[in-house]
């Protein structure tokens, strides 16, 4: 899987993207129990359960910066976690814009997620996309860094429902420890919207 942003060049991995890649697969035939495919990050693997939902199973994470206010982890791209109230009237454009820009993200850039905690196992994203450079409704690789940062037991396995404005997603992992996390598979739905042709 090769994934272009909106501004025309490579991305780094797309839990999203990944999930519709494999359901297409699925759309046209490649039936599989098992899927699997190359992305930027590495191999992957994702089945399709009983519900129709796509299970993507996400590189494990090894290392986690804690920061005052906020976490820096990389879940196949970069991510800025930080938990705030009322997640709803931030301007997620303009705030995460500036933290993107800011002098320690600026050259490479960073994915910035403002993260509300509704309950102990779920909670709710909105996500300031680089290469995007807006907010974007939904995305995968944001919604697993938060769902780790939200981690509600201290150790072992974890499944965190996820609410944004694209939709609904849930993310399954063990946790190791602070810095170690296992087995993490990002899940939800993945629906057709538009099919078309194009003569060549």
């Amino acid at each position: 899987m090769t994934y272009y942003n909106a501004d025309g060049n490579v991305s780094s991995m797309c839990g999203n993207g990944g999930r519709c890649l494999v359901k297409f697969a699925n759309l046209i035939g490649i039936h599989k129990s098992t899927y699997h495919f190359i992305a930027v990050d590495g191999k992957h693997e994702a089945e399709i359960d009983m519900q129709d939902n796509v299970r993507l199973k996400m590189q494990d994470v090894y290392h986690v910066e804690y920061h005052s206010g906020h976490n820096v982890v990389n879940t196949g791209s970069p991510h800025f976690v930080k938990f705030a109230n009322d997640v709803a009237n931030i301007d997620v454009v303009e705030t995460g814009r500036e933290i993107r820009n800011s002098k320690h993200f600026k050259d490479e850039g960073i994915n910035v997620n403002f993260v509300e905690t509704v309950d102990e196992d779920s909670i709710f994203v909105r996500t300031y996309e680089r290469g995007v450079e807006d907010e974007t409704l939904s995305c995968g690789t944001g919604v697993t860094a938060s769902a780790l940062m939200s981690a509600h037991n201290e150790n072992g396995f974890n499944r965190v429902e996820v609410n944004t404005y694209g939709g609904k997603l849930s993310v399954e992992f063990d946790k190791i420890d602070d810095q170690h996390f296992e087995n993490i598979w990002l899940c939800g739905p993945a629906e057709l919207v538009y099919k078309g042709e194009i003569e060549i």
